[in-house]
């Protein structure tokens, strides 16, 4: 038997890059309205900008390790509903999922790997990973489906070489990872492709223990073994492996064809090198990728732009509606890649904003302007209404995305 299609969260509602009506609706007032989740229990959706920052800045307040306790079957709807939030609370248990001071050991751990500084040292490697990328899309010829020939082999490629991954392994936790943020998968279909995608993680961290390399599962063996579990290292991997490519190829994809309906700004994006930087910051802006990430538990009583909120509530901040806010930025709705950068969300905020967000932010502004250069006359192969946009999916972007040049 399979598994009916739930409904679509309004969570996740979109239209093409931006929010879908329901979402606009709902954020329409301003105030946290009520509605349901995929976890089957309801929470408050938030989605000013400011009352977004409030609560993902506030880890007292609004734990993010407070999931797991919606997981009684007794209070939900069904015993299906309590094994998607436990699972959900499982897989994001290592830093995503916890509260200081847990998270705060971990992630210090992490940090120096995404400084700026050592941005610098991986940009030659990154350049690099760009070239063959394209030059691979070049040899095959058009037409090409930009996301399976460019958008998911750059992102893919780093994360692996920088976690310590086998390359030649992408195809399967690819697979798996696409599975676990699909909706439209079964409880039983995740379920297996969370154990399989840890079971191959725990194998590869205790390969490395054997050997520890260069890379970040090496450089926390040696020089962190001792403060880090097995578990907690295969956590780590796991969050860093599907978030270090599902999100960035996601931005690379969509912003792609953003850009392609947007011929003057694809332009200066291509020709002018100074603009490139503020242009990634309105296509994470105007795109936001991550419609909610891990919902928050209310942890007292607390009030958010006007509306009283009870211990135990659950909470998700809107990042896309967020970023939309007028409040925030001057005719929203509108890219635009002269617009000031403004702080956005799309990476969070707070003390889970995305350790890896350096490193997104580097892909992107050297693997557009590299695309665009590499193929001057790179164009939408077929008519831009016919780009087909995930749906019911953690990580919004295209499908694929067929050009020619």
């Amino acid at each position: 038997m399979t598994s009916p299609t739930p409904p679509r969260p309004v969570t996740m509602s979109r239209e093409r890059y931006g929010p879908g009506p329901e979402l606009s609706e709902h954020a329409r007032t301003g105030r946290p309205a009520r509605t349901d989740t995929p976890f089957g229990v309801s929470a408050w959706l938030v989605t000013r900008h400011e009352d977004v920052r409030a609560v993902l800045g506030d880890a007292d307040r609004f734990s993010s390790a407070g999931l797991a306790r919606h997981a009684d079957p007794a209070t939900s709807r069904t015993d299906a509903a309590a094994s998607g939030r436990q699972q959900f609370a499982d897989a994001a248990s290592f830093m995503v999922g916890q509260d200081p001071p847990e998270h705060t050991r971990l992630r210090r751990l992490l940090t120096p790997e995404f400084t700026m500084r050592r941005m610098r040292v991986l940009e030659p490697r990154v350049r690099a990973v760009v070239g063959e990328v394209l030059d691979d899309m070049r040899d095959a010829g058009p037409p090409a489906d930009l996301v399976e020939s460019f958008a998911l082999p750059i992102p893919s490629l780093v994360i692996c070489e920088l976690l310590g991954v086998p390359y030649s392994d992408r195809e399967m936790f690819q697979r798996l990872s696409s599975v676990q943020l699909r909706l439209t998968a079964s409880q039983d279909e995740r379920t297996a492709a969370f154990l399989a995608l840890r079971t191959y993680l725990s194998d590869l961290v205790n390969r490395h223990r054997g050997a520890p390399g260069d890379d970040l599962i090496g450089m926390l063996i040696r020089e962190h073994d001792e403060d880090v579990s097995h578990d907690e290292l295969v956590g780590i991997a796991l969050v860093l492996l599907i978030a270090g490519h599902e999100t960035t190829a996601s931005t690379l994809g969509a912003g792609t064809a953003l850009l392609l309906e947007h011929p003057g700004q694809l332009a200066a994006i291509r020709d002018e090198p100074e603009r490139v930087d503020d242009a990634v910051e309105e296509l994470l802006r105007f795109l936001t990728p991550v419609h909610s990430g891990l919902p928050r538990t209310v942890m007292v009583d607390a009030t958010v732009g006007g509306q009283e909120m009870r211990t135990g509530d659950l909470v998700v901040p809107s990042l896309p509606m967020a970023n939309r806010d007028p409040g925030l930025a001057a005719a929203p709705d509108d890219f635009d890649i002269s617009r000031k950068p403004v702080p956005h969300v799309a990476f969070g905020h707070g003390i889970h904003h995305c350790i890896g967000a350096p490193l997104a932010r580097m892909e992107l502004r050297i693997a557009l302007p590299a695309l665009l250069r590499r193929f001057p006359r790179l164009r939408l192969d077929g008519d831009p209404a016919d780009i087909r946009f995930r749906t019911m999916t953690a990580v919004h972007g295209v499908e694929r995305l067929s050009v020619a040049w």
